[in-house]
């Protein structure tokens, strides 16, 4: 009998053979975060040598520009003494290190500050300490880990890796999607338990036979409860992601691994599972929080408007050998055509408060 622990595709089998099939969230939530062999347990999924490159690691004005958005929403709040900066999925921290860069700069800042970080891989906590340990960071676990004062939260491509669970739409009514075994090999399935179509949102009422609906139950939980903090306590959320403006059918399920689009149920955690995000929802549970919401923008509008066409041009003449350079992250980062409009940015803040950045 061999001693070798199951490894986590042998883990789901296992589960599935043993309760029957599982829900799309169950199965993401296990390749994703299982405790031991989940894929943000594991290694560094960042750079060329990863599975993904995220907007800090293209350019440090992604981070700069970012640093200039919360100090002027900390002063447009006075200037508190202290105050929490809260980063969701912190990656390597280069967009804290970049954005402190900046924002340090403004007086008082540095001493009102009170950084937290929410994260998982042993690895990432590691090259975050080695970057931001002069900030004093702490990580945290918990929403509930924070202090009294405001708090700013920044959140770049973190929504999009939470569970979601799918939904399709069939003759009598919608039934949820299922991964289950076919001849020993993962698959997808429906439930055959029929939710009415009257306990679905309006806004897919009308779907055609087939449509499928997402629903990012945890995106949900977890706006709901930082919107309360901030609601109370006062503050912002600030999220920079793909998703789309409107609750909507459609399939965005999908699996990256070295940089190439793989099929989601192979290779369970060693595959980075991932789903546009739905910023209507996540709005209503912000707006239902008392927090109010600006109109979405896309990730190219919201840098322009910061000034990425200013920064740009400084950086390139303080270092003229690196222009080219420089232009092509600038343009990969808000180009139409690369991340300015897949990408937007999302803000939800305490009534009042003149976020910039937005219409």
């Amino acid at each position: 009998m061999s001693d070798t622990a199951p490894t986590l595709p042998e883990l789901i089998d296992m589960q599935i053979r043993a309760n029957g099939p599982m829900s799309v969230a169950t199965y993401m939530g296990l390749c994703l975060t299982h405790p031991t062999k989940g894929y943000y347990r594991g290694a560094d999924p960042l750079g060329a040598a990863g599975d993904f490159v995220t907007a800090p690691e293209i350019s440090q004005m992604f981070g700069e520009l970012i640093g200039f958005f919360f100090v002027n929403l900390w002063q447009q709040m006075g200037s508190p003494k202290a105050f929490t900066l809260l980063e969701l999925g912190p990656g390597r921290g280069t967009l804290m290190a970049d954005l402190l860069r900046v924002a340090c700069r403004a007086e008082g800042f540095r001493d009102a500050l009170d950084l937290r970080m929410f994260e998982t891989n042993p690895t990432l906590i590691a090259e975050q300490n080695a970057r931001l340990e002069p900030y004093g960071p702490h990580w945290i676990d918990s929403f509930e880990k924070v202090g009294d004062g405001p708090l700013l939260v920044v959140a770049n491509e973190f929504f999009d890796a939470l569970p979601i669970r799918q939904f399709v739409r069939m003759a009598g009514g919608w039934h949820e999607r299922m991964v289950g075994l076919s001849e020993g090999r993962r698959s997808f399935g429906l439930n055959p338990t029929p939710i009415p179509v009257s306990a679905m949102p309006e806004a897919v009422a009308d779907a055609e036979i087939n449509a499928v609906y997402e629903v990012g139950l945890a995106n949900g939980e977890v706006m709901k409860r930082l919107a309360a903090i901030a609601s109370t306590q006062g503050g912002a959320i600030l999220a920079v992601d793909y998703g789309y403006g409107r609750t909507q059918t459609g399939e965005t399920l999908q699996g990256v691994r070295r940089h190439a689009y793989t099929d989601v149920l192979d290779a369970p955690g060693e595959v980075d599972l991932s789903a546009h995000v739905d910023f209507e929802a996540l709005g209503n549970v912000a707006t239902a929080a008392g927090l109010a919401v600006q109109p979405l923008a896309t990730q190219g509008q919201f840098l322009t408007r910061l000034g990425i066409t200013e920064r740009s041009k400084a950086l390139s003449v303080a270092n003229p050998g690196s222009a080219d350079s420089i232009a092509a992250a600038k343009s990969r980062l808000t180009a139409p055509e690369q991340m300015g409009n897949l990408f937007k940015a999302f803000c939800a803040h305490s009534p009042g408060l003149q976020p910039m950045g937005f219409e």
